[in-house]
């Protein structure tokens, strides 16, 4: 499993991920920082990553676009530390591994965590 975290997330966090074995880098670590979200998307589709971020526009714009790909996992839990978020982060991982590596994305709430496939909205046949 291969991580890219957005802007927004503790940068440390990519350390401890990478500690606990998770092959993870930061936006910021990669002159990525000021990216748009597109950016982002096309980055962790390129290097295989799953895309980890605050933001609802990252699932809108891979139902826009009837993407495959990249799984990103959207925190809906706000003002964690990166020792949480590396934990947090972890147990998704755990649960969630295979509908990652399919292509998924994956909404992170306090009381539960939520899997979709993708693409969000497939086409007719």
């Amino acid at each position: 499993m291969k991580l890219l975290l957005d802007q927004g997330l503790p940068r440390s966090s990519a350390a401890l991920l990478r500690e606990a074995g998770i092959d993870t880098i930061h936006v910021a670590e990669i002159g990525l920082s000021a990216a748009t979200d597109t950016e982002i998307l096309q980055k962790a589709q390129e290097d295989e990553r799953v895309a980890v971020t605050l933001d609802a526009d990252f699932h809108t714009l891979l139902a826009l676009a009837g993407a495959t790909s990249p799984s990103v996992i959207r925190i809906r839990i706000e003002r964690l530390r990166a020792q949480a978020l590396t934990g947090l982060l972890l147990t998704v991982i755990g649960e969630c591994e295979g509908a990652l590596e399919e292509g998924a994305v994956v909404t992170v709430e306090p009381s539960r965590i939520r899997v979709r496939h993708l693409p969000l909205f497939p086409e007719n046949d």
